[in-house]
This record gives structure tokens, sequence and C-alpha cells, in this order.
């Protein structure tokens, strides 16, 4: 079965945000696993990434990047802190948020086509127990050509290429219609065709001024892929590694002189090794 990245939807209305704000806005935020007791999986993290930004989160494998991710979409739970999305709590926001998990925690032997895979991404317009419209199909079958996929919609999911597979997801998430997209490595381990592709849907999603956060390992393409990075380790902020990219200037606040500026606090003398 599909794991990990399922939401609880509600057909609730959703509260009217203020379009000026955050796009997303964390404070002083801990997290831990239950099967971990109180040991936290990120400590003390703060961060700011305003409307239409490119955010990079780097940092070597178990640095918290995808525990980040996962509880900025209320898939983990928060010992402390406050996740602001667009000024709301996620669960009154849940549409404005989409979610691409890593490939390998899906389950691809599962019997479900690429189509209706990427049709669930319209699950959270709908509610419980509603059958699909004729628009949430057009919107899955739109992104679906979008990530160059049409002719292979009918197939099983388990019957696609790895690129294909996160060519698939992606478009899942896109479906969603959100305005912030969280991606957990979305150019690993894919062939060239599928990063071309993924890399210029990102740069569309951006220039309509979506906000993307995506965890990576890729650091070759920081400087020409996104605004800024957030460095972590071991579930802690760090300061970059010397001459390491870092993009826009920081900044505690957003003012109107630096729109596009991302918080990074606290930071510990850790370095992020790759």
């Amino acid at each position: 079965m599909i794991r990990t990245f399922h939401l609880p939807y509600s057909q609730q209305r959703q509260i009217p945000t203020d379009e000026g704000l955050p796009a997303l806005e964390i404070h002083d935020l801990s997290v831990g696993y239950r099967t971990t007791g109180q040991n936290r999986a990120l400590d003390n993290i703060t961060l700011c990434v305003p409307k239409g930004q490119r955010v990079a989160l780097v940092g070597p494998n178990g640095a918290g990047k995808s525990t980040l991710l996962k509880a900025i979409v209320g898939l983990l739970p928060v010992l402390s802190g406050d996740i602001q999305i667009f000024g709301q709590p996620i669960a009154d926001c849940r549409q404005r948020v989409a979610y691409l998990p890593q490939r390998g925690d899906i389950d691809w032997r599962f019997p479900i086509s690429l189509r209706k895979l990427v049709l669930s991404g319209r699950y959270v317009h709908l509610g419980w127990f509603k059958q699909p419209r004729t628009k949430d199909w057009a919107v899955a079958d739109e992104m679906i050509a979008r990530l160059g996929l049409t002719s292979l919609a009918a197939r099983q999911i388990g019957q696609l290429s790895g690129g294909q597979q996160q060519r698939a997801l992606l478009a899942r998430a896109l479906a969603q219609e959100a305005d912030l997209i969280l991606l957990d490595e979305p150019l690993n381990a894919v062939d060239a065709d599928t990063r071309a592709i993924i890399s210029d849907v990102l740069d569309l999603l951006q220039s309509e001024g979506k906000t993307i956060i995506a965890a990576t390992h890729d650091l070759g393409r920081l400087e020409s892929d996104y605004d800024s990075a957030l460095y972590l380790a071991d579930g802690h902020e760090v300061p970059p590694p010397p001459g390491s990219f870092v993009g826009t200037t920081h900044s505690r606040h957003i003012t109107s002189k630096s729109p596009f500026h991302v918080a990074l606090h606290k930071a510990t003398l850790l370095h992020a090794n790759e």
C-alpha cells in the first residue's frame, strides 16, 4: 500500500489568509519520533520563507531534512515550537501544502495506475467518500502531461522506471494545486531526462509564484536552482561550510527592503559535511 504521505482530509472551510504573510514561518521547532521517546530528531529550528522563494535543505543523511518536511506537513509530532503556513497552522490550510515523499517511502506494488496515483493529489479538495469530478480528472491529466507521462497513464505504478516514478509523484503533488510545495530529494537517483523535466517544471512553478522547499544533496546546483539554503546536521541548524552557497542575506525578520530572506538562527558550531 502507499504509505507515509497520506494526509487527514476534511471538507472544513479554509480560513482566508493574508497573502502578505510568509509562506512558511517556524519558531524554535523541536520534533521527535514516537518510537524514540523524548529523543529529538530536530531541535530549535527557526526558519522564515517568503512567498515565491525556492529554498534548499542541505545536509548529510540523518541531518533532519526529511524530518523537517514531515513536521511541516503534519506527519510528525511537534514537541515544542510553532509552524505557521501563510499565517495559519497546517490543520487550517491543508489544501495549500503539497508534499512529495522520497520514492523509497512508496510501495510500488500497490495495484493502482499512474493516472489514479496522480488523481489522489486531488483528494484533499474532495473530502472523504466523494467521487472525483470532471475537473479533478482534468487537473490530473494536465499534470501528467506536464511531466511527460501521458503515454504511461494507464500503467501500474510498479511498472514505471525510477525516473518515471519520481515524475509521477511530482505530478501527484502538483495536482493538489498547492501554494507551498515540499519536495524530499526530488532529483535523487534519476536519469538525465527526468532531471531536466523536473527542473523545468520547478522553474515554471516558481515563475507562477509557488514557494518550493526541497531537500537536496546536489550541492553543485544550489546557486543556479535556489534562492537560499538552510544547512542541517544532527537535527540542528548549522553554519554553511566555508565557501558554500548561502543565497540572499539572512535576516530574522522580513522587511520591505528584504522580501526574499531566509532566517537561519541559533546555529551550532557543527558543520554540514556532505
